[in-house]
């Protein structure tokens, strides 16, 4: 599955990957202030949204070299 996500993010623009990222980070809050009031049904997705959101910002830092070693 980690590979799988790694090919579709990097045919993201970095638009799309830092909107994603946002977007996992509320994700992630929210799934943290769930556990802390008790109501988190699912306490794997805190691993799998953690992971995902180090697997965009890899690919923008990926991109990010990409793009200053074509300058």
């Amino acid at each position: 599955m980690g590979s799988e996500m790694c090919i579709r993010d990097s045919d993201k623009t970095p638009d799309q990957l830092r909107d994603e990222l946002v977007n996992l980070k509320k994700e992630s809050f929210n799934l943290r202030f769930q556990q802390a009031t008790g109501q988190l049904e699912n306490p794997a997705r805190l691993k799998t949204v953690k992971r995902d959101v180090a697997r965009v910002k890899t690919v923008l830092n990926q991109k990010a070299v990409a793009a200053a070693s074509a300058e």
